[in-house]
């Protein structure tokens, strides 16, 4: 038996390449909604942040996720991605 790959994904603020794990996955879904996704599984266009609030306040300042997504992400989802910070 081989070993199990372990998925890489780009945190879209320092742009460093991480084990998926290690990232919290922000959502686009098809009806053009954005939320955090906890499990990964949600459908539609994922984007990946650092679990640190440096990658979360270079992703705000850059607009990173609103490139990522092609529009403009709500303040909410900042507010959520910094209270998911704090619980981690």
């Amino acid at each position: 038996m081989g070993t199990k790959k372990i998925p890489m994904r780009m945190c879209t603020g320092c742009r460093e390449m991480k084990p998926k794990g290690a990232l919290i996955r922000i959502v686009k879904t098809p009806e053009g909604e954005i939320r955090l996704d906890r499990t990964g599984k949600l459908n539609g266009r994922g984007a990946y942040v650092c679990k640190s609030a440096e990658c979360l306040k270079k992703v705000q300042k850059s607009g990173a996720l609103s490139r990522a997504f092609e529009t403009q992400v709500p303040d909410e989802v900042f507010v959520q991605l910094e209270k998911e910070l704090g619980d981690a």
